[in-house]
């Protein structure tokens, strides 16, 4: 990082932000793809953010106690690779010219893992805002917890860059809510108001008081009139990084394509500018009009500025870290590393007394609650379903702005927002959970999608998790839901039958440090078998119950079907049929197993048949012939749980008669 002293009252800071801007626009030109509109529009803002507030660290770009910024409208990302490089990152000008290219460290929208700097993958809209919430919740419970004694050791703050489309999310609306319930004073969102969305015109679709909304959340709401005035940004950041019990939207108003002939229209939101206009906006800008061209004196000014305010920030932090007791250091080492592995060895797993039957949801709460209090980086909730789905931290306390250490968050009816707010806490450190119904799973997708291309590590604990629901009927009976996330690339989706495979679920979970789970958990009482094997649950499938005698038929089913799928068995060896029971709690899991040992589990000579209260096309993997495919492709129906199954075929009787017939 540059440390050679340069005079600030010599710095031009147009030029920098020129350069900015020209950079953002050559590189769309170069790619023939990409946004130039807020490139040139919000330049100001993100040069203004950089260059005199962000506390970072361009040499480390992890450094832990930095300053988080999350451009959540994400189709800018010329402007942040651009902003970055002339800050000093590692980019060179033969990555900006690799935009949107195969395999360049700038795509187009940005990924976190790939480009230095950047803290979240962001490109749909409003996740950037949401998640934000999370990093500023997760900060607050780290600051609680380390500053007792030194009280700037942890002490972040966290921006977003959005747009007006990231306000028009649903999610955002959402996750300002609980920002503002939870007073999180270290979340400044800065809002480029332009009123130019995609298709036109925001006030055709966008009409109401931004600033009242977020007022009425809870927010400090401060508007910047001028947004290409770096004076007056710079003292709305300053405002409001002074809050102590709010957090602050600025709506900074800007023209979006400024400069360009296009400027002020939705034209040039998304479509590269003629040769001609970059031309015309160059001129203007004072910058050669030569492809990638780049003022050095524009790069080392913007180097001194941000170095002159963080070059002993990393150092000092590592200083009162080090003051800490070991124990602290230790503690708060989990947070920084990238090993995420909890151990459950010392989890001691007491049964219920006397019949030997328990609910998935109830043996996951005795692990939930022995992970939790034994690791500060566990920490989570539900949407409005504690009591549902069994995940309330018993000795936790709950997470609120008189309380951020409590393991409880009550995250409201939000699925959505919880889904990102746990890839905040992911990304700083945590190994969050959140919990729902299974069949409301689909309100979470995008931030669980996100969560898996970012390799994040939260864990989703769904309940209620079969047409076996009953009374609540269609709408709370999942179908689609498990082949779904089993079909998204890095989910790791387990669907344990008993107690057993519960605990082993967990412990193939928590052993790994990336990559986000789904433990999808049955509400119902179910035996806990003398057959089932946790340690057998992280290979995925395994035999369950083998005959005596050579199988004429595999049964092969997950979750409570799996004891339906051993009563049949049982019945049809009074019939003179051997069937063996596979239980294959996590079919991606069972399939990236040696070939050898899938043949040992499904020999290929004997007939498979699949057991499961869900959609047919996963089981296509293994099984190729439909008519062995006892699963559901239809919506399920109100009534009592064992009606249901009967209705649907899924009760024993029926499956006996199903399977019998199949085999004759």
């Amino acid at each position: 990082m540059l440390t050679q002293r340069i005079d600030q009252t010599e710095i031009n800071q147009k030029k920098i932000i020129d350069t900015i801007r020209c950079l953002g626009i050559d590189m769309i030109d170069a790619a023939q793809s990409g946004h130039p509109g807020m490139v040139l529009g919000a330049a100001p803002i993100i040069y203004t953010l950089f260059a005199h507030h962000l506390r970072i660290n361009p040499d480390n770009p992890a450094y832990f106690n930095r300053d988080r910024f999350i451009l959540s409208s994400g189709h800018a990302s010329a402007l942040l690779y651009a902003t970055l490089y002339t800050a000093g990152y590692n980019l060179t000008l033969d990555d900006l010219k690799a935009f949107r290219q195969i395999d360049s460290k700038t795509p187009g929208h940005p990924e976190y893992r790939l480009t230095p700097g950047v803290d979240m993958t962001t490109g749909p809209l409003g996740q950037g805002f949401a998640t934000a919430v999370g990093i500023a919740m997760a900060e607050a419970n780290l600051r609680t917890r380390y500053n007792k004694n030194k009280k700037d050791l942890i002490d972040f703050n966290t921006y977003v860059l959005c747009g007006d489309g990231d306000l028009m999310e649903g999610v955002s609306y959402e996750a300002a809510s609980l920002a503002g319930t939870l007073k999180l004073n270290k979340l400044i969102v800065l809002y480029d108001s332009n009123s130019i969305c995609l298709d036109g015109k925001t006030s055709d679709t966008f009409t109401e008081n931004i600033a009242m909304r977020f007022v009425s959340l809870g927010w400090n709401v401060i508007n910047v009139e001028n947004g290409h005035s770096c004076e007056f940004i710079d003292k709305a950041i300053e405002e409001a990084k002074a809050s102590l019990d709010k957090p602050t939207l600025i709506e900074i108003h800007t023209t979006i394509g400024k400069d360009s002939k296009l400027e002020g229209t939705n034209k040039v939101h998304g479509s590269p500018l003629t040769k001609e206009d970059i031309s015309a906006i160059k001129e203007k800008c004072g910058i050669r009009d030569i492809p990638f061209m780049v003022s050095q004196t524009a790069c080392d000014d913007f180097r001194y500025l941000i170095n002159a305010r963080c070059q002993n920030l990393e150092s000092d932090f590592s200083k009162k870290l080090h003051e800490l007791p070991a124990e602290l250091q230790e503690e708060l080492s989990y947070f920084m590393n990238p090993d995420k592995k909890i151990s459950l060895k010392d989890f001691i797993y007491y049964p219920p007394e006397g019949e030997l039957k328990e609910a998935p949801r109830d043996t996951s709460h005795k692990i939930l609650n022995f992970v939790a209090m034994n690791n500060p980086a566990v920490i989570g909730g539900s949407a409005d379903l504690f009591a549902a789905n069994k995940t309330y931290i018993t000795e936790g306390g709950n997470f609120s702005h008189d309380n951020y250490l409590g393991k409880n968050i009550f995250f409201g009816v939000r699925e959505h927002a919880m889904g990102a707010i746990l890839n905040g806490f992911a990304l700083c450190g945590f190994r969050p959970y959140g919990s729902t119904f299974l069949s409301f799973s689909d309100y979470m997708r995008p931030p669980m999608r996100l969560a898996a291309m970012m390799d994040l590590a939260p864990v989703y604990i769904f309940t209620h998790d079969s047409i076996s629901v009953g009374e609540d009927g269609p709408t709370h009976q999942p179908v689609e839901q498990l082949i779904s996330l089993r079909s998204m690339p890095n989910m790791d989706v387990f669907r344990p039958a008993d107690a057993n495979e519960v605990i082993g679920a967990y412990r193939a979970i928590y052993d790994k440090s990336t990559s986000p789970a789904v433990i999808a958990l049955s509400r119902n009482a179910l035996p806990i078998l003398e057959l089932t094997k946790a340690n057998e649950v992280e290979r995925g499938g395994y035999i369950l119950y083998d005959p005596e005698k050579k199988a004429n038929a595999i049964l092969i089913s997950s979750g409570e079907e799996v004891h339906q799928a051993l009563e049949v068995a049982n019945r049809l060896k009074v019939k003179g049929l051997s069937i063996r029971v596979v239980s294959m709690p996590n079919l991606d899991r069972f399939l990236k197993q040696d070939a050898e040992y899938i043949e040992q589990v499904l020999p290929v000579e004997i007939k498979k048949i699949a057991i499961e209260t869900t959609s047919s096309y996963i089981w296509n993997k293994i099984i190729f012939n439909d008519k062995y495919l006892i699963t559901l492709d239809s919506f399920g129906a109100s009534g009592k749980g064992q009606d249901v199954y009967r209705k649907f075929g899924f009760d024993v009787d029926s499956l006996e008669a199903k399977i019998e017939n199949l085999l004759k």
